[in-house]
């Protein structure tokens, strides 16, 4: 039988609990993809509101640490763990920054025509998605924005494999449907079989040819100019590596720690609100 269910919000007015970090107008944007447990006529163990524990994993995302030190003004250890699995399962943080991605893109803020991506590093020692490196185990975190480093697609794959095999699967994460006609791109996805795979998609890859490089050169290097707006990819990453979280993977399983990275590609969006 179903049980009624009583919504438990935090105590108003405590010395020591903070403000939302989302604030009420960014939160309503998405608040009806965190939908809140209807009240039954029969009593029944309480479920806490969704939008404390949206603040209690962001609390986790920001500042890297067990999830046994979150602070006692948010929802306990265990709601909060359980509520960032269900909505990495089902999706959610990705629905949440696939609508304020289009939002802005109505509002003619996102530019497609061309998408610059990179791949950062995050140590881990074990789990899935953890590949062996010089640097040591991690798990490597790729990242696609659009001309203004607006962060449009990220993929978690482990470190061991090549850039060059990571790009595709990239482009496919996006969370706008728009292809862009150019992606700009470092020197690791220098590859002339990857370079031809995207044209044929209708994407011309931007890259400088490796130094070790001995076949015949083949990047226009007057469309090369573009490599030096790679920078704002760089910097989309060093936003996403303010969440210290994402710096050292903790989370075992590697769809909670996509997850987070999901999480903070939200955050990074609702910025620009």
């Amino acid at each position: 039988a179903n049980r009624s269910r009583r919504v438990v919000k935090l105590p108003a007015g405590s010395t020591t609990e903070p403000e939302y970090e989302l604030t009420d107008e960014p939160w309503h944007l998405i608040a009806d993809l965190f939908p809140e447990t209807p009240v039954g006529p029969k009593g029944g163990r309480p479920v806490v509101a969704s939008r404390p524990c949206v603040e209690g994993i962001l609390w986790m995302l920001r500042s890297g640490a067990r999830w046994k030190d979150l602070p006692k003004y948010f929802p306990s250890t265990t709601t909060c763990w359980r509520r960032h699995k269900q909505w990495s399962e089902s999706g959610i943080w990705e629905k949440a920054w696939a609508r304020l991605a289009r939002l802005l893109d109505r509002q003619g803020r996102v530019k497609h025509v061309e998408a610059i991506a990179d791949g950062t590093f995050s140590l881990q020692k074990k789990g899935k998605k953890v590949g062996k490196t010089k640097r040591g185990k991690g798990t490597k975190i790729m990242v696609l924005t659009d001309a203004a480093g607006l962060p449009l697609g990220i993929d978690t794959a482990s470190a061991s494999p090549h850039e060059v095999t990571l790009v595709e699967p990239l482009i496919e994460k996006r969370v706008l449907r728009r292809k862009p006609r150019r992606l700009i791109y470092d020197a690791a996805a220098d590859s002339d079989p990857l370079r031809q795979r995207l044209k044929r998609r209708g994407i011309d890859l931007i890259c400088p040819h490796r130094r070790n490089r001995r076949k015949a050169h083949t990047q226009d290097g007057r469309k090369l100019r573009r490599y030096r707006r790679r920078w704002k990819v760089e910097r989309s990453i060093s936003w996403l590596q303010d969440f210290r979280r994402l710096v050292t993977r903790y989370e075992h399983y590697a769809h909670l720690f996509h997850g987070f990275v999901q999480l903070a590609c939200l955050i990074v969006v609702l910025g620009r609100f």
